[in-house]
């Protein structure tokens, strides 16, 4: 049985599929930001994968996986 955070993550990932223009990945560390993003606040990288397919694939993978990165939050 899947855990409220494993729905959390699938339900985010399909709004950021569904909307892949507003959104981009890091080449840093995968992470998805905002398509305003000038930095990655997660690894502080520069490059960015804007493309709608990139961006759809990325969210559906990140979605079904449990989180495994260090966020800006777990750092406070």
């Amino acid at each position: 049985m899947k855990s409220p955070i494993d729905s959390e993550r699938m339900q985010k990932a399909r709004e950021i599929a569904d909307n892949p223009s507003d959104y981009q990945v890091c080449e840093g560390c995968d992470s998805i930001v905002g398509s305003g993003a000038v930095t990655c606040p997660n690894c502080h990288a520069y490059r960015f994968d804007a493309r709608p397919e990139r961006v759809s694939k990325q969210a559906l993978l990140l979605g079904r996986r449990e989180q495994q990165s260090v966020t800006a939050e777990d750092m406070s």
